[in-house]
């Protein structure tokens, strides 16, 4: 095997430019000959005779470019290319043949070549294609920089997005947050909605006081009691001391029922006390507490059918949603994947000490296609895990879940693709496409909903809608 370094630069550019490029070739003087002439380019090289060398210097990341010679002993070209890929998804390799053909460099280039040439290697054309690579390589760098000022500019207080539909709940956050108010938060699971009850209190005038919070769906009635109104010694089974419960705890402060909608009957009837008189009683205890705290509640079900159904009461759906914000589901604000696979990114990198700079161009197209029934809590999960597996500079399909590698809406059974959302989004839904196939005339589309006109402008209201038409009113 015969490898040699030579340390060079682009000649135009800086040092942060710096390109240094593999030669592979079975010859060791056309390694030599070659590595002359990148040198004369202005280009650093690393040459070697032995194809493991050159993976193994991807690998390390020493190496972004390998010029590899098609015909050698052991492994070609194409087999070089396929290995190198499959290490580094990042790699640019570039073939070189005695034997060229049109034919031949379509099918390398189709296989994930960058380039095809012919030997002898022309300098001017090796030039061209390097500082082409050169060039993008910066251009890359720079649109790292401002995605990360990007980031940093549209966190709203650990919330990202800047879809319009994200757009919306901040400002309506700015709005509320000063008024000491109960809000209920609605949306479908895992679409951040104690991110932004935390961006509520965090932007209230209270931001200095106790945010306690509590899944309302992770206790039985008993323990939830015990939770959020403390309890005396004694008072049941394994009480061996007295406890503040989180409404105490949280005093001056704010509070965060998460799943409200599955608390019984009964423990509603003890939640509207508090909202009303602002009091509570430890379990076992007479004595009557006063509470001063805000109630940010949140759900994924439609709580007004709920209502109708009596599974939950009328008086604290009212109490509750005094002021009322709809979380958007990751399918209604795709604009927003790339920021959030750069924010969680940035987040495990750091938790796993790796050095990710992103996603491949076909990961990139995969995470658009998924209907992600999780919301944003699975594009975290899939990106985490993601960070965790991978060993190259850019994540690609192959790091991602099966479920995500293999779709199976690509089965061709549409059942397949079904997933259960809040009767809520179903509504909304059905509007949206009546109103779309009425071309925005509210009358003939409430004709056509069997609605009267003034409860689908309720509801349009509800939900922020302006008129599409206003001659259609």
């Amino acid at each position: 095997m015969t490898t040699s370094v030579k340390e060079g630069r682009l000649l135009s550019g800086s040092s942060e430019d710096a390109l240094t490029v593999c030669v592979l070739d079975d010859e060791p003087g056309m390694v030599e000959m070659l590595q002359e002439s990148l040198r004369c380019l202005g280009f650093g090289s690393i040459g070697t005779c032995d194809p493991q060398y050159a993976l193994q210097m991807i690998d390390q990341g020493r190496v972004r470019v390998v010029m590899s010679d098609i015909k050698m002993p052991g492994m070609d070209g194409l087999q070089f290319l396929e290995q190198a890929l499959h290490h580094d998804p990042g790699v640019y390799v570039i073939l070189m043949t005695a034997f060229y053909s049109l034919d031949n460099a379509i099918a390398a280039i189709k296989r994930g070549a960058y380039d095809y040439i012919p030997k002898p290697v022309d300098r001017s054309r090796l030039k061209k294609s390097l500082e082409e690579l050169a060039e993008s390589f910066h251009r890359r760098k720079r649109i790292r920089t401002l995605d990360q000022q990007l980031l940093t500019d549209l966190e709203f207080h650990g919330v990202v997005g800047r879809s319009p539909a994200m757009l919306e709940v901040f400002e309506m956050v700015r709005k509320i947050a000063r008024h000491y108010t109960n809000v209920l938060l609605i949306g479908a699971t895992g679409t951040g909605k104690e991110l932004v009850a935390k961006s509520i209190h965090q932007m209230s005038s209270v931001a200095q006081q106790r945010f306690a919070v509590c899944n309302c769906s992770a206790m039985v009635d008993t323990l939830l009691e015990s939770q959020l109104f403390g309890h005396m010694r004694g008072s049941f089974t394994g009480a061996t001391d007295t406890r503040p419960g989180l409404f105490e705890y949280a005093n001056g402060g704010a509070v965060f029922l998460d799943e409200v909608g599955e608390t019984s009957l009964p423990m509603q009837a003890k939640l509207l006390r508090v909202i009303q008189n602002r009091e509570i009683q430890r379990v076992g205890s007479p004595e009557v507490r006063h509470v001063d705290v805000r109630l940010i509640a949140a759900t994924n079900r439609d709580l007004r059918a709920e209502v109708l159904a009596g599974r939950f009461r009328e008086d604290l759906f009212y109490r509750l949603s005094t002021i009322q914000i709809r979380v958007p589901s990751l399918s209604e604000r795709l604009d927003d994947i790339p920021l959030l696979v750069q924010f969680f990114l940035k987040k495990y990198n750091q938790a796993y000490s790796k050095q990710i700079q992103g996603l491949t161009r076909r990961t990139q197209a995969v995470l658009l296609q998924h209907s992600w029934p999780g919301n944003v809590r699975e594009l975290e999960n899939v990106i985490s895990c993601a960070c965790l597996t991978s060993v190259n500079e850019f994540i690609d399909v192959d790091d991602l879940p099966e479920n995500l590698q293999k779709p199976s809406s690509q089965s061709g059974h549409p059942q397949d693709s079904w997933r259960p959302i809040p009767l809520n989004e179903v509504r909304r839904q059905h509007i949206r496409r009546v109103l779309e196939m009425c071309k925005g005339n509210r009358v003939r589309a409430a004709q056509l909903l069997g609605i009267g006109r003034t409860s689908l402008y309720r509801f349009l209201k509800r939900s922020g809608k302006k008129p599409a038409d206003p001659a259609a009113m």
